[in-house]
């Protein structure tokens, strides 16, 4: 394994992540343990019934390194060619990869080779392919399968209506471990609109569940909204940016300046 004293950072790197990322890292990977478990404890729930997944996509292989240094053994990936990447870079560290955003049927394959869990099945289509492909390597995965609840057409996901057709067909891929389901809300500053979207998914959940026991889980919030999502029932936080620090997008701006939940004097639903 490559020492940390070897891993030199390009100058962007630096200007990105800073001279010491794994000190960063392993800071503000314990100021968002600390809001997870404020949040948990304004609701009446146990920090052990969230988990914490990181959002690695867009940092660049080596500095994962000094992630992993600093605790981080689980990445979440959106795209599948830069995970595919990133392993083949890091195939040496024991590391648990997840993909949480949309795949198209074609790179399936590649998938079910690196990943351990997957949190956007959103079609049958999906689903067959994915089944077939892990058939054949006799292997199993744990998925999420992705609502679209707040109705925008720019994301993926199953419309709300479609979700129970879908569930009750789910035991028709035994290699597909469902656990649970996902969502994105809406991309805005507006509070209530944004837990609109995360009451929705629990709702659905509830329903879901008494179709297939296996799905319990709310995969939902990221760093933007994480702690409004877990006031409303999430069991995995999906945190990119508070981590790893603004990344450099459109939107880098904005949820690193998004207020936090825990400023909002907003209702608590303690579910």
């Amino acid at each position: 394994m490559e020492t940390l004293s070897k891993i030199e950072l390009l100058p962007e790197e630096v200007a990105r992540f800073g001279n010491d990322p794994a000190t960063t890292f392993a800071a503000n990977l314990k100021t968002v343990r600390a809001r997870i478990a404020a949040a948990c404890h304004r609701c009446g729930r146990s920090t052990d019934d969230v988990r914490l997944l990181p959002v690695t996509k867009t940092v660049p292989a080596n500095v994962l390194r000094l992630a992993f240094a600093a605790g981080i053994s689980d990445f979440g990936e959106n795209k599948l060619q830069e995970a595919r990447d990133k392993l083949a870079t890091l195939s040496d560290l024991p590391i648990n990869w997840s993909l949480i955003g949309h795949l198209q049927t074609n790179k399936v394959k590649y998938l079910v080779r690196i990943a351990s869990e997957f949190h956007a099945l959103d079609s049958f289509r999906l689903a067959e392919e994915l089944n077939r492909r892990l058939d054949a390597v006799a292997r199993d995965l744990n998925v999420f399968v992705q609502v679209n609840t707040s109705g925008e057409e720019s994301k993926y996901g199953l419309h709300p209506d479609d979700l129970m057709p879908f569930v009750n067909r789910l035991s028709e891929y035994p290699r597909l471990k469902p656990r649970g389901l996902m969502t994105l809300a809406i991309f805005s500053t507006d509070h209530e609109r944004v837990r609109t979207c995360f009451r929705l998914l629990r709702d659905l959940r509830d329903r879901a569940v008494t179709a297939h026991p296996g799905l319990t889980q709310l995969s939902m919030g990221m760093t933007g909204d994480f702690e409004i999502a877990i006031e409303e029932g999430a069991n995995v936080v999906r945190v990119g940016q508070a981590i790893f620090g603004p990344r450099p997008t459109g939107n880098g701006f904005y949820w690193p300046d998004l207020t936090p939940a825990s400023d909002m004097p907003a209702t608590v639903n303690k579910r």
